[in-house]
């Protein structure tokens, strides 16, 4: 049996709670919550999951297009989702990561099949400061079709470049300038790179070129959370 349908079951024995409401829930959220939670003003841009009149591609991709193929996010960063991306990623509330992957899974539509589902690694220093990297356990925390193709190894930090969000936004696409490296050959793959938020797109920008470096013949990027700046 998978970990989904175990968790439902251990919830519905233990009369588990929403995390945000506190009411009595099957899932790690109710139906409620998720009805009201913040989403990304319609339609997107699929290069940068950002509104876009039509859909259709945004003037900064079209300047600089990204090195993905669509960029896919859950939600706006906004409350109260991001009271739950902060407890995950600095309060080491490891429950937090389903309720992401939930919702994000909710939101890849079509369903696809990649060779790979690559979460963006931490450095070694912050992976041994917080014990966790928030977006390998959402990426765990997907269905079976998606979490069984996670390869938290293909993609390693191998400069430490500090915190993003501690830098004004011009400033972070140069912090991460060749900070990832892929560890094998990805040739004509098809792959995912899975993060908890997007703000600027510079450290998923980063780590995609590393992908492609890799061979990888595409690559999509799915976040929980994209940052929308008014």
């Amino acid at each position: 049996m998978s970990m989904k349908p175990l968790r439902s079951l251990a919830r519905r024995l233990l009369g588990a709670r929403c995390l945000l409401c506190g009411s009595t829930a099957e899932a790690e959220l109710c139906q409620d919550c998720t009805a009201e939670l913040p989403a990304v003003p319609a339609p997107v841009c699929a290069g940068c999951a950002l509104p876009s009149p039509a859909g259709s591609p945004c003037a900064a991709c079209l300047r600089d297009p990204p090195p993905w193929h669509t960029a896919v996010a859950a939600c706006a960063y906004a409350y109260p989702v991001d009271a739950l991306v902060k407890a995950l990623k600095y309060g080491g509330r490891l429950e937090c990561a389903p309720a992401l992957a939930s919702l994000l899974a909710a939101s890849i539509t079509p369903p696809c099949a990649p060779d790979a589902v690559v979460p963006v690694p931490l450095s070694t220093r912050r992976l041994r400061e917080r014990g966790f990297n928030q977006s390998l356990e959402i990426a765990r925390a997907l269905p079976p079709s998606w979490s069984s193709r996670v390869d938290a190894s293909a993609l390693e930090r191998v400069i430490d470049s500090g915190s993003q969000a501690a830098l004004a936004l011009d400033a972070r696409a140069a912090n991460v300038r060749g900070a990832f490296r892929a560890t094998r050959s990805l040739l004509g793959q098809q792959v995912v790179l899975v993060d908890d938020v997007m703000t600027t797109g510079a450290t998923l920008r980063e780590a995609a070129l590393a992908l492609r470096a890799a061979g990888a013949r595409q690559v999509s990027v799915w976040v929980v959370c994209r940052a929308v700046f008014n």
